[in-house]
């Protein structure tokens, strides 16, 4: 953004910075006359203007590379009412892309820091920021957005924003209330690689209806961790997976959390000690953060051309102009530029999307371990610590709980015994609660001869 010499004129009244004449041009051309691509039903007008100026609400997941440029190009769009919620603070190796970033900024909230350059360099914008988790904010606050766009670097925040919205849909009669629908935008990249898509939770695909486009995580096996390492990633996965669960130096019930700066420095330390005991070079903290937090390198081209897209669709659904994205681009600069759109159907028994509870085939001389490595294991369930609960003569039964470790010992032996021998039946409900998801999701045990 260059900077302008235009004056901000804020009216006493509302304490709102008026407008300086043919600003939104560019927008109004768009919006006040009519075109070969406009959407069948559109009818230009100055209302449409005044929706995405006045009343729109749009928020932002992610203030990061993605988060960045969303913000700003969402700002020098006409959209003036944005909401950015972030949990990270900003570090020195964000400073070569995430732009709204400076070196005076190093420590502080990223959504704070995002939030006030958007405000103090485009006039009339309001960025509320939010330094949190977006776990930690209810369905209250997500249902006052008219639409919701994800720049997010994590599979599990997706799906979890995913079932967010999902929870909010009103069904009357088993008809889906299309008033309860609030569009999600996702944008992601990978490198040179990224992706655009346009989702109407419960009426086109959704995140877990196409979890197997998603590539899987490199994991290394456990022999080489526990026996022979001999990559410096060797020594950050034996601390994280072996080394954090014996000693849990934070508590016993605290889990690994890749976004909190004691327990990276704890693992990184460890690390640092594992890797000296088999000569390997290579451990830093940053690495140790990549390995934790399943970084992958970012490229600030990319994250422009996605964010972009991204950008175009949110205008396209506020303004009812344009035909949304139908609904999912691919992009591709690695050799020459290549993008390709197609159309991501519905999966029926979609665990996340589905009305009906997921069916799990299984005998019953199944072990309930073997359900736990389905429901982890599947490309199309891909759980993350699934807690197994299910309700016996009227009361609950906690069959399974990794979080809590006094709970995983005491329903650890569980994984050992049969289906039958737990006292479960053909059609039996299975409740499970992940990280992946804010709601419980019903699965049906089907017995197979």
């Amino acid at each position: 953004m260059a900077e302008t010499d235009e004056p901000m004129l804020v009216d006493g009244d509302t304490g709102s910075t008026s407008d300086w004449d043919d600003r939104w041009n560019h927008i109004k051309k768009f919006l006040e006359r009519s075109g070969p691509f406009m959407h069948p039903d559109f009818e230009p007008s100055t209302e449409s203007l005044q929706f995405m100026l006045e009343t729109c609400k749009i928020l932002v997941i992610g203030a990061g590379g993605l988060g960045c440029e969303l913000l700003k190009n969402l700002a020098l769009s006409g959209f003036r009412n944005i909401h950015v919620v972030d949990m990270d603070t900003i570090d020195v190796s964000n400073l070569n892309r995430q732009f709204l970033f400076r070196a005076k900024d190093v420590g502080r909230p990223k959504a704070d820091v995002a939030a006030d350059f958007i405000n103090s360099r485009v006039p009339g914008c309001c960025v509320i920021p939010y330094f949190k988790k977006i776990q930690d904010l209810d369905e209250t606050f997500y249902r006052q957005f008219h639409i919701i766009v994800c720049g997010l670097d994590s599979i599990v925040a997706r799906r979890w924003m995913n079932g967010m919205l999902l929870s909010l849909l009103v069904y009357e009669d088993g008809v889906l209330d299309p008033s309860s629908i609030i569009p999600l935008i996702d944008g992601g990249t990978e490198g040179f690689k990224g992706n655009a898509r346009v989702i109407f939770p419960g009426m086109t695909a959704c995140i877990d209806c196409t979890l197997e486009l998603y590539p899987p995580q490199i994991n290394f096996p456990m022999c080489t961790i526990a026996s022979m390492p001999r990559l410096p990633e060797h020594c950050i996965e034996y601390v994280r997976i072996l080394l954090w669960p014996k000693e849990m130096p934070f508590g016993d019930d605290v889990s690994l959390d890749g976004d909190d700066p004691e327990h990276i420095q704890w693992v990184y330390q460890k690390s640092l000690e594992r890797a000296a005991e088999f000569s390997i070079t290579g451990v830093t903290y940053r690495l140790t953060q990549g390995v934790v937090k399943r970084i992958i390198p970012a490229v600030a081209s990319t994250n422009a051309a996605i964010a972009a897209a991204c950008a175009t669709e949110v205008f396209k659904i506020a303004s009812s102009a344009y035909l949304p994205l139908n609904n999912y681009m691919v992009f591709n600069d690695v050799d020459g530029l290549y993008t390709y759109t197609f159309e991501a159907e519905r999966k029926e028994n979609c665990s996340a999307c589905s009305q009906v509870p997921s069916d799990l085939h299984f005998s019953p001389s199944s072990k309930l371990q073997e359900v736990l490595d389905y429901l982890t294991e599947s490309t199309s369930i891909q759980m993350k610590s699934p807690a197994i609960t299910t309700t016996m003569d009227g009361k609950n039964k906690t069959l399974y709980l990794q979080s809590v470790a006094s709970i995983e010992q005491r329903t650890r032996p569980n994984l050992a015994k049969t289906l039958k021998e737990l006292g479960l039946a053909d059609g039996q409900e299975l409740a499970v609660a992940d990280v992946t998801t804010p709601q419980t999701v019903l699965f049906k045990l089907c017995f197979t001869s």
